[in-house]
Parts: C-alpha cells; sequence; structure tokens
C-alpha cells in the first residue's frame, strides 16, 4: 500500500485512563487473559501505515500502573493533564515528533486495523485536515480520527470550551470553514452496534465475542464479528439501552469557558 511520505511519522496515540466515571479501571480489565489495553496495541500494531503508538496517560497516581504496563511491553507512554486530553495529545505529539495523528481511545479493544489504514490512505491522498470512521455506517468502538500535527496545534491554540478540550477534536470538525473535513463510511449501516466498552454490560458484550471467537486468534476483522453476532443475535441485547457518544453529550452539558485559554 503506497503512501505519500510527507504525513510520516504517523503515530496512534492511544488516550488511557484508570479513573474512568462509568467502569473504573476498565483499560486493565482482562479479556482472554489479556488487558483492554493490550487488546487496543496489540490490534493497532496489525495497521500498516502506522508508524508507532503511544500511551497518553494522566499525571494521577492511579495511573502509574497504565506507565509501568507500558514499560513492561515496550509501548511508548507520555503523561499528561487528567482533564485536558487536548494539550496531552498536543504534548505527546509533539514529544515523538508526529506529522500526523491517529487518535484511539482505550474503550475500543475491537477496533480494526485495515480500517484505520484505510483513514490513514484517504488522508495521504491530500486534500483533507481529518478524516475519521462514520459515526453514522459503523459500529460504535471502531472510532478513528487522522489529522495534521498543523490542526492538532491550530486546536490546542484556539479551542476553549471545555468539551473541546476534554475531547480533542470537537474543535477541528465544529469548524469545517477552517479545516478540510472527510469520512470512510460503512457500505452497509451498523451504527447501530455497539463494540465500545463504556460499562459493564459493554465489558459483558466484548467479553462474548472475544471469548466466541478466540480460536480466529485475537485480530479478527469487524466482518467476522458482524457475522459472529448475526449468528448470536442475542448477544446484542446486553447492551442495546446504551447511548451511543454518552461522554461527549454529558460534557457538553456541562460545557464553560476553560479559563486562560
Amino acid at each position: 500500500m503506497l503512501i505519500n511520505n510527507r504525513i510520516k511519522p504517523v503515530i496512534a496515540i492511544v488516550q488511557a485512563r484508570m479513573s474512568s466515571t462509568r467502569l473504573p479501571g476498565k483499560v486493565m480489565k482482562e479479556i482472554c487473559g489479556k488487558p483492554i489495553l493490550w487488546h487496543v496495541v496489540n490490534r493497532l500494531k496489525s495497521a500498516k501505515l502506522v508508524d508507532d503508538i503511544v500511551i497518553a496517560t494522566t499525571t494521577e497516581a492511579s495511573d502509574n500502573v497504565i506507565e509501568n504496563w507500558c514499560n513492561d511491553n515496550n509501548v511508548f507512554c507520555h503523561r499528561g493533564s487528567l482533564n485536558d486530553v487536548l494539550e496531552r495529545y498536543y504534548e505527546a505529539a509533539r514529544k515523538f515528533n508526529a506529522s500526523t495523528i491517529v487518535r484511539i481511545t482505550a474503550d475500543c479493544p475491537l477496533l480494526d486495523p485495515s480500517l484505520v489504514d484505510s483513514i490513514i490512505k484517504k488522508f495521504s491522498l491530500g486534500g483533507y485536515d481529518h478524516v475519521s470512521v462514520d459515526s453514522n455506517s459503523f459500529p460504535d468502538g471502531l472510532d478513528a480520527e487522522v489529522f495534521p500535527f498543523e490542526a492538532l496545534e491550530e486546536a490546542h491554540l484556539n479551542a476553549k470550551l471545555a468539551s473541546e478540550r476534554e475531547h480533542v477534536t470537537p474543535y477541528i470538525w465544529k469548524n469545517p470553514q477552517i479545516f478540510r473535513l472527510s469520512g470512510v463510511k460503512s457500505p452497509l449501516d451498523l451504527s447501530g452496534m455497539r463494540w465500545t466498552v463504556d460499562d459493564e454490560k459493554d465489558f459483558r458484550l466484548v467479553t462474548e465475542i472475544y471469548e466466541g471467537l478466540k480460536d480466529e486468534g485475537f485480530v479478527f476483522p469487524m466482518s467476522t464479528i458482524v457475522r459472529f453476532l448475526h449468528n448470536n443475535p442475542q448477544l446484542l441485547e446486553i447492551n442495546s439501552m446504551t447511548m451511543r457518544n454518552e461522554g461527549y453529550a454529558k460534557s457538553l452539558k456541562e460545557d464553560r469557558i476553560v479559563e486562560g485559554l
């Protein structure tokens, strides 16, 4: 797969913390004997167009376990602000000299490496400042975004709302007059499926998927998951009542101007 060298290095930055409010410590909860964070990193390693992976965690003492895990598993780690995740991303990207950033959250242990490659490839063709996995057609839990360091820097300098700083990219995709936006859509509408891990019900479903497909290895594609759930439709009831993007919706309700920015 050819890629424009101007966008390299491509650094996947994974935000992770232990202090999740709905499922504390979730990134270290184990599925098939491996922490969720391991599954995220393991899948990202299969993305052919990602040059390096960085875990961006916080300076809170509770996140020492994440840094220790990174050290034990030879994964780069950056520690920064708990609530200003945009600043944490900016500092991590600058520290590791990223030309292009792939934003990943550590609650997506079923992310699809080929889909990550697809959005990087589209971005590399030029003409866009932000390319994302389309949330209106793909399952929740395959989330990924690609953008250049310059866009991240502009957002870091200008984003004022708390929700824009906590969720990293809203300043970019809320300003299409500044940034050129695009996405990769699924040929089938699968947006009703929820594969992220935000609460105990989500964790149960993802565990069922991994347990049911463990003979396929740990990096089975999205199509295999869809087929498995088609054959086991009762599993979709486990978390069917959970609202998509609940965390961002909560941030919008609590929005305020961040002082000093």
